[in-house]
């Protein structure tokens, strides 16, 4: 269990971000058109996951936004943002705020992904969804 902050306020999360260096576990998350991905969809590319409780946030929405901006310069990236969104409000919000250089995945049918990354808020006014944390995975070394 990890102690983070809510607006100053402690918040325990299931666990513990994975180590830096480990393979990245992989998930079943669901697509803004309603198919289930997971690790292998991204295959041979570097991964980032920009996790976070909700788009409907200032600052998650504000990540999104950056990390979309800069997704176009990143070559073999690929920049996954999950949250507990429903696919339809993701794809929403994409459209509204014009980001297209970004992948939101919601963890709509499998509750599995925040607890195995040890991000998913066991405490706090925002139990049960995502805590914000950014993960970058490859799969060979960046140099």
């Amino acid at each position: 269990m990890a102690s983070i902050t809510f607006k100053g306020n402690p918040v325990q999360t299931s666990g513990t971000l994975p180590a830096k260096g480990t393979k990245a576990p992989d998930f079943r998350l669901t697509g803004s058109d309603l198919k289930d991905v997971g690790l292998a969809d991204f295959a041979g590319r570097v991964k980032i996951l920009n996790i976070v409780p909700s788009l409907d946030t200032g600052v998650c929405a504000a990540s999104a936004r950056a990390f979309n901006k800069a997704a176009a310069s990143l070559g073999n990236v690929v920049i996954l943002t999950i949250s507990r969104d429903l696919p339809f409000a993701q794809k929403r919000f994409c459209e509204a705020e014009g980001i297209d250089k970004v992948v939101t995945l919601s963890e709509l049918r499998d509750r599995e992904f925040g607890k195995t990354y040890g991000v998913e808020m066991i405490t706090g006014p925002l139990a049960g969804l995502l805590s914000r944390a950014v993960e970058l995975f490859s799969f060979a070394p960046l140099y």
